[in-house]
């Protein structure tokens, strides 16, 4: 069952991968028509359309129907509102079209159409539309309602107005690729899918629909702060990884982006900043710790804990008993203050250990193959198809996100599964791993839900790391691969 939500995302994702709107909205008409004339075989038809893309549908509808019968289009108010260009498109279309009669409507006019039809369409409002219509749609639906009765009534996709008290009462609704959250008998009728040609590829695999739809803008009152902190817990051992996340983090857009690390990274650092500080000024870094984590640094970074949205746990940190046992409780300490987590690179080994410690959690963790048998002591195969299974049954069975890091991405929540196949094989150059998990950890912090922040910081970084590839060949860096970042947000948002 789809939400409007979800129809959004496959059709930017469907024109991604190859197949148009405009492609999609001829398929959509056409089906209607075809189960018009199967069902009824009708001998003239009323089409009641609105100004969006419902209405394009039943433009291309119109277009049809008429090979085989008379139409009466009837558009809800001026064609110069008509608002998609693709609508516009198959309006004119229909315009030249022989035995299409086209009106505006009024309700008297309305009540002559419909009497001399045999079937009414209603064309006029799609998916995403809550609440009982508004003028002029809500007397065109009452008009309908009224003069239809003893007529058959189609919707296409979704009956104009439902879940509302005013509400097109349907025989039939065509709806597109599945049925639509809400949609039942006693609202629809008889519901028919109709196949429009969604390609495969937009149904299985990330793109920027997910992007697009669900990344968080700021709104206009917002203040800093109120658009994500995210705070990083790494470093020790490795100086560069816990920075490349940090600033992945803030170049996706978090407000603001906390380190906390060792002495020696904050002592490097601080050496960074004074030599270019145009992106390392950005970071706010404090030493918590001497050499590696460990359990005395906890309170500390409890301080930041209580200040940030969500903590990533992991980029350099290294590996030894200490830093496993401090990782262990600080997962503990996030849960117990209801932090959202990423849990990376080392600190995936760690809870590997004690996977209760996760178990029912916000907590996204991304491992590559080697880091996911450290977790679950289960080796993937080869097939996608067999390794996407296994880990959507350990994301079910630890109540938590995985992002599977491979040539195909594999992002389950143990309900839904996604793939992303959008970056470049040059992106095996050391920190790509950060880049994703500051990526994941900004979105979260923002607000999506952990499974579509796996998604789309997926299908960011992959993008971000092909356009690094176009202008520095193998040559690029991870650094490179967080300059395009931005590139990749102004391209689709």
């Amino acid at each position: 069952m789809l939400t409007s939500r979800d129809v959004k995302i496959l059709d930017i994702n469907s024109e991604f991968f190859g197949v148009s709107t405009e492609t999609l909205m001829e398929n959509a008409g056409k089906n209607t028509a075809r189960i018009i004339l199967e069902r009824f075989k009708p001998k003239r038809v009323a089409i009641f359309c609105g100004l969006g893309n419902n209405g394009g549908d039943g433009f291309v509808a119109a277009r049809y129907l008429a090979k085989h019968c008379n139409v009466d289009l009837v558009l809800i108010d001026d064609p110069a509102k008509i608002k998609t260009d693709i609508a516009r498109k198959n309006f004119e279309r229909a315009k030249k079209t022989e035995k299409v009669k086209i009106s505006i409507f009024s309700r008297q006019a309305a009540q002559e159409i419909i009497r001399n039809s045999d079937v009414v369409v209603d064309a006029l409002l799609g998916v995403g539309i809550i609440g009982e219509p508004r003028e002029p749609y809500r007397s065109c639906v009452l008009a309908i309602n009224e003069f239809a009765k003893g007529k058959k009534v189609v919707a296409v996709d979704v009956p104009t107005g439902m879940g509302s008290s005013v509400s097109v009462k349907p025989d039939l609704t065509v709806t597109f690729h599945d049925v639509k959250e809400g949609m039942n008998e006693e609202n629809s009728g008889d519901i028919v899918i109709a196949d429009i040609g969604i390609p495969e590829d937009a149904i299985r695999y990330v793109g920027p629909g997910e992007l697009k739809v669900l990344y968080p803008r700021n709104k206009p009152s917002s203040h800093k702060g109120e658009n994500g902190i995210v705070l990083v817990v790494g470093g020790g051992k490795y100086i560069g990884a816990p920075a490349i996340s940090s600033l992945a983090a803030m170049r996706t857009g978090v407000d603001l982006c906390y380190l906390a690390t060792s002495h020696r990274v904050k002592d490097v650092l601080s050496e960074v900043m004074n030599k270019k500080p145009l992106d390392a000024l950005n970071l706010i870094v404090f030493d918590v710790f001497d050499e590696v984590l460990n359990v005395d640094s906890l309170p500390k970074i409890e301080e930041l804990i209580n200040r940030v949205d969500t903590v990533l746990i992991g980029p350099g940190l290294g590996r030894d008993k200490d830093i496993e046992n401090a990782v262990l409780e600080l997962v503990k300490m996030c849960r117990a203050k209801k932090k959202s987590m990423v849990i990376d690179a080392d600190a995936i080994k760690a809870v590997g250990k004690e996977i209760d410690v996760i178990k029912d959690s916000s907590a996204i963790l991304t491992p590559h193959a080697g880091e996911f048998f450290s977790l679950t002591g289960e080796r993937l195969p080869e097939d996608v198809e067999e390794k996407e299974n296994i880990v959507r049954k350990w994301a079910q069975k630890m109540g938590i996100t995985i992002l599977l890091k491979g040539e195909e991405d594999i992002i389950s929540d143990g309900k839904r599964v996604k793939r992303n196949k959008i970056h470049h094989p040059a992106m095996t150059v050391g920190g790509t791993g950060d880049v994703l998990a500051g990526i994941v950890s900004a979105l979260l912090a923002k607000g999506m839900e952990p499974f579509y922040s796996a998604c789309v910081g997926a299908f960011i970084n992959g993008y971000a790391g092909n356009l690094a590839f176009e202008e520095l060949s193998y040559g690029m860096l991870a650094t490179d691969i967080i300059d395009k970042i931005p590139a990749v947000l102004k391209r689709f948002l």
